[in-house]
């Protein structure tokens, strides 16, 4: 008789842990438009992390469900997902975007309806405060900021000696105005001298000829606070016009597919970026990828701060002791000393950023790898 009622509980059990009702996490990301190679991957690997959190029980008992939707890396794509995601899914957290405009522009509708969100790769200072230095309450992220990435360029190109700067940048970018303002500041600050400031539209493709007054510049390192394909197409017409003596330093939207583009044209430049490809932390991460998608993830960065947010949400959520968007507002904000693949992550609750968040600078070599040149601690 005991052992029928055993068995009885523990079917029973097991019957309403499978009928757990799921914990909806919306999923913002570039699945198609410039960025999806990096959306691609982030999601990829979210999925990986998703499974592993429930097949180990889920949190508090229940399963994670992704509710992903595709930005385009558009502004008015993003702002339709996320209405969706808030009154049609109730989701109870969202994670990503990658994109500084787009958590820019959507800001005002989670922060109002109360539902925390967690940027993966969103840099800008306003994506969690205000233009008036206010935190947003619900918005949070895990990477570091535009004003430390273009102080590690700045250093790094005073590291290398370089005095002359120039900047080619997307005007209409709210990330790429972020990156060109803050280098600008403190490679001054260093004693170097701005000597070219050029900028193109988002429809441009063709760049030679802002690229041929930075070679009349005298310029000796190019500051890149670009994505992946404008960048790229900025390596590939650079070598065509024989800039070869002017070193490159681009920004964290490095990405492996732009080997396609630019080809040998990416061999010794420099990228400041969140980790690297070779970090032992996340070797068996990237080894599942492989075994799941057999493939390799080459765009790791955003992948792996995917992956990582989503754990962080389940700490977060854990926490909290209940599935409840306040709650879980709290618990991110309180977070300290928490160990993940690739740091180990305490939030400033005065403005929801990383707090002293090491940076990673990579370098390409000839086998056009990026590989890990020097971690950065923040001063």
């Amino acid at each position: 008789m005991k052992k029928l009622f055993l068995t009885l509980v523990l079917v029973l059990w097991a019957s309403t842990a499978i009928a757990a009702e799921p914990i909806k996490v919306g999923y913002l990301t570039p699945l198609t438009g410039v960025s999806a190679a990096f959306g691609i991957a982030e999601i990829n690997m979210v999925k990986i992390a998703v499974d592993e959190i429930n097949s180990a029980g889920g949190v508090l008992g229940r399963p994670i469900e992704l509710i992903i939707y595709d930005t385009k890396c558009r502004n008015e794509d993003a702002i339709n997902a996320v209405r969706r995601m808030v009154d049609n899914d109730k989701v109870v957290a969202i994670l990503g975007s990658i994109q500084s405009g787009i958590e820019i522009a959507t800001a005002s509708i989670t922060n109002n309806a109360k539902v925390p969100r967690i940027s993966t790769g969103a840099t800008n200072p306003f994506v969690t405060v205000d233009t008036k230095g206010k935190v947003r309450p619900y918005s949070f992220r895990i990477c570091f900021t535009d004003p430390y990435q273009g102080a590690l360029a700045a250093e790094l190109a005073n590291e290398l000696h370089k005095t002359k700067a120039a900047i080619l940048y997307n005007v209409g970018s709210d990330y790429a105005h972020g990156l060109r303002e803050y280098f600008t500041k403190d490679f001054k600050a260093l004693g170097g001298q701005i000597v070219a400031d050029e900028g193109f539209m988002d429809a441009d493709v063709d760049y030679r000829a802002q690229l041929t007054k930075i070679k009349t510049s005298g310029a000796d390192v190019l500051w890149l606070p670009g994505n992946g394909k404008d960048m790229a197409l900025t390596l590939k017409q650079m070598e065509e016009l024989g800039l070869d003596d002017i070193t490159v330093i681009g920004s964290d939207s490095y990405g492996e597919f732009m080997n396609e583009i630019a080809g040998n044209a990416m061999v010794g430049t420099y990228w400041i970026n969140h980790t690297y490809l070779e970090d032992p932390n996340m070797a068996p991460v990237f080894k599942k990828y492989k075994e799941v998608y057999n493939d390799e993830c080459k765009e790791f960065v955003f992948a792996t701060m995917g992956y990582d947010a989503t754990y962080w949400l389940a700490d977060a959520i854990t926490r909290a002791g209940k599935v409840d968007r306040e709650a879980i507002r709290d618990a991110l904000e309180n977070t300290k000393n928490l160990q993940l693949k690739h740091c180990v992550l305490t939030i400033n609750p005065e403005d929801h950023n990383p707090y002293k968040k090491s940076g990673v600078i990579l370098k390409v070599d000839n086998d056009l790898k990026a590989k890990f040149y020097k971690k950065i601690e923040p001063k």
